[in-house]
């Protein structure tokens, strides 16, 4: 068995990891910024309501209650997104997606690294759009630009905790049907993207095969490598 700590776990992507692991027998803490109320009642889970990522102070509360856990796996998944259109932005919602897309995954593993040691697994869940090479397309310049922050973050993290036998993947989910996804497209489009569930297997796989040889590389949830 396993213990996992997963971030933005209130909802979408989050939640179905915290339901797939829980599945399979590990523990999961369920780190949520609401209360995680979709989760109450369910098997292997420990719910850590109201935890913000961008906030030090409330990052501090969350080791606190993680205490001396060892952790085989951190999954940092805690993101938004804002459409904004050129001509009309507003620079504090690219902060804001910045502090909780790219220095979020950041803060909380540098926060949990005294529970993490030889073995230990970090996933940060970022997304394809942050790939300067598979841009195609242009738009959401503020979410492309903090999920390529973070996937250098991953990079850096991968190097820096190497030598301790910790591996780091930076891993895209899919077009995953999402309250995120909800509030960029039109339901037609909204409704033919893949259930939450379903990313969750995919991404579970490939945290499952990482490992030192494979630490630091950009994946999709299928086991596609993607372009930085």
């Amino acid at each position: 068995m396993k213990t996992v700590l997963i971030t933005g776990a209130d909802r979408g992507i989050g939640a179905a990891l915290c339901v797939a692991y829980a599945a399979r027998g590990d523990s999961v803490l369920a780190v949520c910024l609401q209360d995680g109320a979709g989760l109450h009642g369910l098997n292997h889970i420990d719910i850590i309501p109201h935890v913000d990522v961008t906030d030090e102070g409330s990052v501090a509360g969350l080791v606190t209650k993680v205490g001396a856990h060892r952790l085989d796996v951190l999954i940092n998944n805690a993101g938004i997104v804002i459409e904004q259109r050129f001509g009309a932005f507003d620079y504090s919602v690219f902060q804001r997606e910045y502090a909780v897309n790219a220095l979020g995954p950041l803060r909380v593993t540098e926060a949990l690294r005294p529970q993490l040691g030889p073995g230990s697994k970090i996933a940060i869940i970022t997304s394809r759009v942050g790939s300067l090479g598979d841009n195609g397309s242009g738009g959401l310049y503020g979410y492309r630009m903090s999920k390529a922050a973070a996937n250098m973050a991953g990079i850096n993290l991968a190097h820096e905790l190497r030598p301790f036998g910790i591996s780091v993947i930076c891993l895209h989910p899919g077009s995953v049907r999402t309250a995120m996804t909800e509030s960029l497209g039109d339901q037609s489009t909204v409704s033919s993207l893949n259930a939450p569930a379903t990313a969750a297997e995919g991404l579970l796989a490939q945290i499952d095969e990482l490992d030192l040889d494979t630490t630091g590389r950009f994946r999709h949830a299928n086991g596609e490598l993607l372009p930085w």
